[in-house]
Formats: C-alpha cells, structure tokens, sequence
C-alpha cells in the first residue's frame, strides 16, 4: 500500500510510537483483533468503509546515529513483518545530514510506508542533546531536518511535536515552518515539554493549530477510549488520532472505534478475549525475543490487567512470570476466579467518555 496521508480515508486511526512498547509484536496484535471486525462485515459494508477505521501503527523511535553507525540491533528494530503493514517507522536526532542517511537505510533495508520524525518527546536523555522536543527550541534546525529527509526517501514524512517547550502556542508557528518544509502531516500532543503528561491536552489548541495549516493533522494525547476519540475528533477538527497510552494493553480500542464507524455497537472486551489476546501477544513477543523476553512483556501485563475489578491479587504471579507456562497459569486463575474482565476503557464503560488522567 502506497501512503499519501492527503489521500487516506478520514478519520486516519493510528497507534503511536512508543519507546520499548510498539514494536511489531503489538503491532501484529493490533492488526489481529481489528481483523475481527473485518470478518464481521458485509462486502458491502466493506466497500462502504474503504479502508475507514484501519489502523496505521507507528513503530517505536529509532536512533538515527545508531542506524549510521550500522548497529544491528537498531536496525532490526525497524524489521516489518507484512501482517503490520502500512507501517511508519519514527526515527530520532538532532543532525539533519545523520537523519537524512539513516531514513535512507531504514527505506533501502525495509521500505516502510512512511518516516515520521520525532520533535517531541520531552524525556531528558533525548532532549539534552537536541533530540525529540528540544528541535521546537531551533525551528530552522527543524526545517533544515524535514527538507533533508523529504529528499532522501520518496514516501511521506511527519513529524510529532509537542505544543511547545514551555510556550504552548509554541506549535501554532512551528506547525507552519514544517509545512513550508515540506512535511506531509504533523501530529500535536497538546501538552509542552515542560508539562510532561500532566494536566490534560489542550484539545482547543490543536483546533486552533489545524486550522493553520493545510496539510493533515493528527491529535494526540488523552484518548483513552473509542469515545473519546470521536469527542476528540469533533473538538479538534483533526484529521485523525495518534492513539498512545490509551492503546497499551487495550487493543481493542481500535476494533471498537473500527465498529462505531461501520454503524455497529462496539463489542465489550471480555475476560475471555482478554486472555486470548495476551497469549497470542505473548506468542509474537516471544517469537521476536526467545523465551527470555517474558520479562520484557510483563510491563504489557500490567497495561493489560489496568482497570479491571478484583484483579489485584492475581497481578503479583503475572508481574513475576519468568516463563510461557507460569504467565499461562496466571491467566487461567483469573479465569477461574470468573471475573467480568471489563476494563475502565472499554467503550461500553460507563466512564468511557469521561476525560481522566492516566499516569505514565
């Protein structure tokens, strides 16, 4: 699938890269359980969607000095297998040359559908260095960066930015020198660096932003569920979402917002469908690590257990599994114990329009 973001059905639904979090064992769950949706529709409620509601994952950031510099790890971070396509890989620097290179590798090696740069992430061992949401301190270093990547590939390029460092009107001007960049979508978590994830993201700003450029816009942060996307989307006038936290352990929030778009009610997530979900993520996970990465998945674990009614003395067992068979006993436990297995950020939630704050 060739990706032209001007082009794509609206709303655009798409996962958010996250350090040590969306690799491409998430992201192969993710496109499992939206599968289920799909099985469910009619051919013609098929060609009436048109791709609507087909999630576009975002991989995890890579570093573009890591790339140049041939390291093999790095660079396996950005292996796709075909069942996650369209795919966008983020990459990270701040040397608009090492940048443009490293895209180039990553394009030549494993043709991703997209490069999106990362001009925002506010954590301490990428900013100090001009990396992530520091590049909003230096726009013509920014500019100088999408101009050089946009010549290296010949698939779209974006950037994710935060509102601003500590100005949060920062990102109405800033949005507009990567436009005139050359840049084929923003996406805007309406938080500043300096606020980290705390307070809420200022939806109204990145209304107003929009409405400052012409190119796609996507809106990030506080989209916990499937309704809060749609009430994000009427708020924002955004393009589409970049889902983040509200996504990790959740799947099933694009198979949901997948539903309500094709007309039908949203199915809730029971515990059932809970456990099989983690096993066949735990399968992908343990395909790309070994065995050994069980301890990697258990912060998936606690994403997966969050928000759901007497889980807590089920959750020691799970968050200490060191193996397939012990993470398997765990989750037939729970099974046992019949609980209902509906999360707080299930669609079918009483709170699920409910704006709250969800701690990192």
């Amino acid at each position: 699938m060739k990706l032209n973001w001007a082009d794509i059905p609206k709303p655009i639904i798409a996962l958010s890269p996250m350090a040590d979090m969306t690799d491409s064992a998430f992201c192969r769950t993710i496109k499992d359980v939206v599968a289920q949706v799909d099985e469910r529709l009619t051919e013609e409620q098929k060609v009436q969607m048109n791709g609507i509601g087909q999630p576009i994952v975002f991989r995890e950031m890579v570093s573009s000095q890591a790339i140049v510099r041939g390291n093999n790890k790095t660079l396996n971070m950005t292996d796709i297998h075909p069942a996650e396509r369209p795919l966008v890989q983020q990459i990270f620097g701040s040397d608009p040359d090492v940048m443009a290179v490293s895209a180039k590798i990553i394009m030549e090696t494993h043709a991703p559908e997209g490069i999106d740069i990362n001009m925002g992430c506010p954590v301490y061992k990428l900013v100090h260095d001009f990396n992530g949401a520091a590049l909003m301190k230096e726009p013509e270093l920014a500019s100088e960066m999408v101009r050089k990547v946009k010549a290296a590939v010949d698939v779209p390029v974006s950037v994710k930015i935060r509102a601003g460092w500590d100005n949060p009107k920062q990102c109405l001007e800033f949005s507009k020198i990567l436009e005139q960049a050359g840049a084929d979508l923003i996406t805007v978590h309406a938080r500043t660096k300096k606020q980290g994830y705390a307070g809420a993201s200022d939806w109204d700003l990145i209304k107003e932003m929009k409405a400052g450029v012409s190119i796609p816009v996507l809106a990030n942060g506080d989209i916990h569920t499937s309704l809060l996307t749609f009430i994000s989307l009427e708020q924002t006038k955004a393009d589409g979402v970049l889902i983040a936290r509200g996504a990790l352990g959740n799947p099933w929030i694009f198979s949901q917002i997948k539903e309500i778009l094709a007309g039908l009610e949203p199915t809730p997530t029971t515990m059932q469908e809970r456990v099989r979900v983690i096993k066949k993520h735990l399968d992908y996970h343990i395909e790309l690590y070994g065995e050994g990465g069980i301890k990697t998945f258990r912060k998936h674990l606690v994403w997966y257990l969050r928000g759901i009614p007497g889980i807590k003395p089920f959750k020691i067992k799970l968050h200490t599994s060191d193996s397939k068979q012990v993470v398997h006993e765990g989750l037939q436990d729970i099974l046992d114990a019949d609980l209902e297995g509906l999360s707080s950020r299930d669609a079918t939630h009483p709170d699920a329009a409910e704006r709250t704050h969800m701690t990192k």
